[in-house]
């Protein structure tokens, strides 16, 4: 890639037939197709690669303790609960590179309206789950998902089985799936985009205790640093890392330039494309669209940034006698959906739920130096005789929940400043106290003294900002993730997603825009 520049601190580029802003799953899926077609590509990435080595399993390998969390363009946070401002992870491979690797299909009931859920919103998805099963499929081979088709209760139709067989049960999964069963339950192996074999002379998983929120030290975790985005490199595809995309020129109903600023050097860069995708994540990517005024040219522009979900999420943790990982073994295995659609003894809220996922036991150095001073030690003498659940539940879609500016640029190479705003309803509130009421059980069964619940307060879930959608006036996307009101851009992160579900979003992201990069190769010949 060469750019020659062209005045003080400006630089034009070549134009390239797709430009894609954003390296995690809704960039690297969607820059697949035309890039092993042999289609001149460019990925746009605001961090840099992520170093590995043991300082990844410290407490300063945390994500947001590490140099790849920044605040440079920090949101304010008006509501919800994060704490002032919230920054970003920036690096090659954007949150796949901290997240626990769980990779879950949406179930083929989560593509119906399902009004208790939708209320007024007018959240539709634009086709159904057996027209995105295919890319599922192509998402976890490229993934390479290890799990074990036919033990969720109610999982989906699927075309092919796993790419993995998952991982041995440790001890204290196998006796939490146990309590569950014994509670009437159906737990199973939870399908994870993680290394168990020594395919492509890389590392296999050596089980360690920080994985869900730490970047693998050894690669073994299957992030799109790892198994894409270097696999997109080798077939041609060009990489500007710490560089931020500012704004999306246009004219004439289409996109006409990616302006960028090059950190460090300061230099103002201006990429073309036939096509562009912009897959910066569910708060990043409204922002930008808004910076650009694309959503005067949208019939559903008012909808831009609006319609923000994020799980309604706990962490249930039980204490025990002894402890219940003592070798400190990766334990993140279990999944239970049977109050996926509700259950019986359930009468309020009614229908939809969510789902249950073991969460392991925390590094007592990690909660040492996370919490205050006083309290950190003392949580961190019990901590590893602790370990629990995380609690999923669906969220509603409500047009108050948003990301919006409150400003203009305060400079020519800044974003402009926004804010984000969040509540969760009555309704994801109930939700999640029934799956936290169903993990405590379990944790009791399994021999917990005690158990103790809190509740998530991050983005790590983030979605539905730019939506797909049926209706031009609701819905900033249609079903492919085009922007309406131009010919040429694309929305493939989480933003596009109209529905949260109740499961983990990145496999459904990963599918979605592979989806979406078949269509666009489609229009790029």
């Amino acid at each position: 890639m060469s750019a020659s520049t062209t005045s003080a601190g400006h630089a034009s580029a070549p134009e390239y037939d797709l430009v894609v802003i954003g390296s995690g799953f809704g960039g690297s899926m969607a820059a697949a197709p035309a890039v092993f077609a042999g289609r001149r590509a460019l990925m746009i990435e605001s961090g840099d690669w992520v170093t590995r080595g043991p300082q990844n399993w410290g407490p300063s390998g945390m994500n947001e303790k590490t140099p790849y969390y920044s605040k440079e363009a920090a949101f304010e946070v008006a509501a919800g609960g994060y704490g002032r401002d919230l920054g970003a992870l920036t690096c090659v491979g954007g949150a796949s590179i901290f997240y626990g690797g769980v990779a879950l299909r949406l179930r083929e009931q989560d593509f119906v309206p399902f009004p208790e859920i939708d209320g007024d919103s007018g959240a539709r998805w634009p086709f159904g789950y057996a027209d995105l099963e295919p890319y599922y499929t192509e998402a976890e081979t490229l993934l390479q998902i290890a799990g074990a088709a036919g033990e969720d209760p109610n999982e989906p139709p699927r075309s092919a089985g796993y790419p993995q067989a998952p991982a041995p049960l440790a001890p204290i999964s196998a006796r939490i799936a146990e309590a569950a069963r014994s509670l009437g339950l159906h737990p199973f192996r939870l399908p994870l985009a993680i290394n168990y074999s020594v395919a492509e002379g890389r590392t296999p998983c050596p089980t360690c205790s920080t994985c869900d929120g730490f970047a693998c030290a050894v690669r073994a975790k299957n992030d799109l640093s790892v198994v894409m985005v270097p696999r997109l490199q080798r077939a041609g595809m060009h990489l500007a890392v710490n560089t931020t995309a500012l704004r999306l020129e246009h004219q004439g109903g289409r996109v006409t330039g990616v302006v960028c600023t090059e950190r460090g050097s300061g230099t103002t860069v201006t990429y073309r494309g036939k096509a562009v995708v912009v897959a910066g994540g569910a708060l990043a990517t409204p922002r930008l669209l808004l910076a650009s005024g694309l959503e005067r040219v949208n019939p559903a522009g008012h909808a831009v940034g609006r319609y923000l979900m994020r799980h309604c999420n706990a962490v249930v943790m039980g204490g025990f006698l002894s402890r219940p990982a003592p070798n400190r073994e990766f334990h993140k295995q279990v999944g239970i959906h049977d109050f996926y659609f509700g259950h019986p003894s359930v009468s309020r809220p009614a229908g939809r739920l969510g789902c249950l996922q073991q969460f392991g036991t925390p590094e007592p150095a990690i909660v040492r130096d996370y919490l205050p001073l006083g309290l950190g030690r003392l949580v961190a003498l019990v901590v590893s005789h602790t370990t629990g659940f995380i609690v999923m539940a669906e969220d509603r879609p409500s047009v108050g929940n948003r990301v919006e500016l409150t400003g203009p640029a305060p400079a020519a190479d800044r974003l402009p400043p926004a804010r984000i705003t969040h509540r969760y309803d009555a309704r994801d509130l109930a939700a999640r106290a029934v799956l936290v009421r169903a993990a405590r059980r379990i944790l009791r069964k399994a021999g917990a003294l005690k158990t103790y619940a809190h509740p998530i307060r991050t983005f790590s879930h983030a979605l539905g900002t730019v939506r797909m959608g049926i209706d031009p006036a609701t819905a900033p996307l249609d079903g492919w993730g085009a922007f309406r009101g131009l010919d040429n851009l694309y929305v493939t992160d989480a933003s596009a997603l109209p529905r949260s579900g109740g499961v983990n979003p990145s496999l459904t992201i990963a599918a979605n825009a592979l989806r979406t990069g078949r269509r666009l190769l489609e229009a790029l010949r």
